[in-house]
């Protein structure tokens, strides 16, 4: 496709293309691969962020074996000093964004100085920003290839929070073409609109490189068009900075197209029609329940339904609101006895057999089961087998029994139990209206044996662009449409351990650490928390909040990593014993992948080191598998 171009005089050689030492991709399952052809994806809609979890190319670094390990990435090398507190990053020399204009680090400068330092911009510092005191680094950049981190305090989780997610996607941007966004940023042009940071505002429109094929990438193909709603089209990067084992630069695949579509039963009915090649199934609604279909079609659709683990520890998962505006239930919801009365009332083996095919784990409910604070030691086996098995079995007369302990009761004889004090208890199971449908069929099970121990259960669905409001402000009581899945270490995204953001199990709580170290401390402390901007709220002197944060505290300056497995062993005993603070179902169960029977290089699940990890974001699948090196066996045969 190229060798034209450069025939023409339009485009450099190859050698002048790559950087001088170009990443090669390592993975023992590859084999030479043809170039050509097009790749037929899904997606629910042109603009969803899941495109760019196939995407590795932006990442500093990069997860390896399922998590195992981390590896170079556009950065070739790197180190710390003994006590992690600075961080030197060596990037690649003779990157070329997917334009042809030289990557440096003035790229990354551009992203700290100009966006999170930018009071005027959206962008956070992320994680690996931040030292164990959770105060920002300094970062600099002595020269095109270099950037500095230092940090007032040990920070031993930076490589892996360099590796985690994809960067200029589902996680920080760590870096923007300066040469083509400068134009918008009102410091290099005066004459910028003032709403330039605002989500329609010039900047941060031109910025998203899924809908803008005009801005420049790091990534294996480059956006050649899109069609709103419709169709994104895809073209190989000619400047793309990774190569085969022989040398050959990647992609393999010149084009990719991806067709939006919504519904996921026309999702499904088009694939058993074969108008696609590789998905990985979650991404549109596909389950283990659709296998039947699949495989029925197999002979039609050419696509093979293969399965990788998810490596998750809930599956559907259900976690009540800890900071639930009402008082009284919310003293309720943080009486461990009401949560592990629910949990015995669950039964599990049902969920087990009609969602997961009798795949997986039943669980009380976990962090990842690949968790490498579970696997270093007897020790790390037994906690996780503790926590795992703390309230999973299924056993309504023990339930019972828990909430006449605590005054959950039926006491005006309508055979509905009522709150400990007195006031009508309804159990509401709440979760965005569009949700797929294992949380679906989990809920409805909830509910079931919920009514089945005399609780008043009843499920109500919420309009997804008001979910976020309502959960963060304490006004919804739970949550049933998530999952837990992060790894590949507890620390290196603990927010299901810990309440250090608005969005999970402690909302408020999670929104006062979220602000500690900001301006916004200490302010508003005479004001009501639910009535703070924004909401939140102090943990119960010497509760489980507190107490988790204090060791989780402890474990971010902790440079030595098996001190930082016992502190997360610690933390792991609060949550079993005044658990389950989210309450799983089954954990580990497959997630299917399907793949066009012609397409090669796609890995099955005993090539991978742990069976693959798809369900963490933070661990970004595909893209950490290279899809750049798939291949088509007849390239000429799939030309789109």
């Amino acid at each position: 496709m190229l060798a034209a171009q450069v025939k023409q005089g339009t485009l450099p050689p190859v050698e002048k293309r790559l950087p001088e030492s170009p990443y090669v991709v390592p993975h023992n399952w590859l084999e030479p691969g043809n170039y050509g052809g097009t790749l037929r994806m899904m997606l629910p809609a042109t603009d969803n962020p899941q495109m760019k979890q196939y995407m590795y190319g932006h990442s500093p670094l990069r997860w390896l074996n399922d998590g195992l390990d981390i590896g170079p990435g556009l950065v070739e090398s790197w180190e710390s000093n003994p006590d992690a507190s600075e961080w030197t990053l060596h990037f690649r020399k003779g990157l070329k964004w997917s334009d042809g204009r030289p990557w440096t680090t003035a790229d990354v400068m551009f992203w700290w100085e100009d966006m999170v330092l930018n009071e005027d911009h959206p962008e956070v510092p992320p994680d690996e920003a931040k030292s164990g005191k959770g105060t920002l680094m300094q970062m600099s950049a002595p020269d095109d290839f270099t950037i500095v981190m230092k940090f007032d305090a040990p920070a031993p989780l930076t490589a892996d929070r360099l590796a985690m997610r994809v960067k200029r996607g589902s996680g920080p941007s760590w870096m923007e073409p300066k040469h083509y966004l400068k134009q918008f940023h009102p410091r290099y042009n005066k004459s910028v609109a003032k709403n330039w940071a605002s989500a329609d505002g010039e900047f941060e429109k031109k910025r998203n490189w899924q809908l803008n094929p005009v801005n420049p990438t790091m990534t294996g193909w480059r956006l050649k068009s899109y069609k709103e709603g419709r169709q994104l089209t895809w073209e190989r990067n000619p400047y793309y900075w990774c190569v085969d084992r022989q040398g050959n630069q990647l992609p393999y695949i010149d084009t990719l197209t991806v067709a939006a579509v919504q519904n996921p039963e026309v999702a499904k009915l088009q694939i058993q029609q074969g108008k696609l090649d590789y998905l990985i199934g979650s991404f549109m609604g596909v389950v283990l329940g659709d296998i039947s279909g699949l495989k029925a079609a197999q002979s039609k659709s050419k696509v093979e339904p293969i399965l990788w683990d998810t490596g998750d520890g809930t599956g559907a998962a259900v976690f009540f609101n800890y900071d639930y505006y009402e008082e009284n239930l919310r003293k309720l919801i943080r009486n461990p006895k009401f949560r592990q009365a629910l949990s015995h009332a669950f039964n599990r083996a049902d969920a087990q057999k009609s969602i997961y095919f009798n795949t997986g784990q039943k669980t009380t409910g976990t962090m990842s089961v690949k968790a490498i604070e579970y696997h270093v030691s007897d020790e790390g086996r037994q906690v996780y087998q503790q926590w795992r098995d703390s309230y999973v079995k299924y056993d309504p007369e023990k339930a019972k029994a828990l909430l006449d302990e605590i005054g959950v009761v039926d006491k005006d004889g309508d055979g509905k139990r009522e709150a400990p004090d007195g006031s009508k208890l309804i159990v509401r199971l709440q979760y965005v209206s569009d949700v797929g449908s294992n949380y679906r069929k989990a809920t409805d099970l909830l509910e079931r044996d919920w009514k089945a121990i005399g609780l008043d259960a009843r499920q109500f669905p919420i309009a997804p662009e008001a979910y976020s409001t309502e959960w963060n402000a304490g006004k919804l009581m739970s949550n049933s449409g998530w999952g837990v899945g992060d790894g590949p270490n507890c620390l290196v995204y603990p927010q299901w351990l810990v309440p250090l953001e608005p969005s999970r199990w402690a909302p408020l709580e999670g929104q006062y650490y979220n602000v500690r170290g900001t301006p916004e401390e200490g302010k508003e402390e005479d004001v009501d928390p639910f009535k703070r901007t924004p909401p939140r709220m102090a943990p119960e002197p010497g509760g489980p909040v507190e107490r988790l944060w204090k060791l989780y505290d402890h474990s971010r300056t902790e440079a030595d990593e098996l001190a930082r497995h016992r502190l997360v062993w610690e933390i792991t005993k609060i949550h079993i014993k005044e658990g389950p603070f989210f309450q799983g179902s089954v954990s580990n169960a497959p997630e299917i992948v399907l793949v066009h029977q012609d397409l090669k290089n796609v890995p099955r699940r005993n090539n991978l080191a742990q069976g693959g990890f798809t369900a963490p974001w933070i661990h970004p699948t595909p893209a950490v598998y290279d899809p750049e090196v798939m291949f088509w066996s007849a390239p000429e045969q799939h030309k789109g």
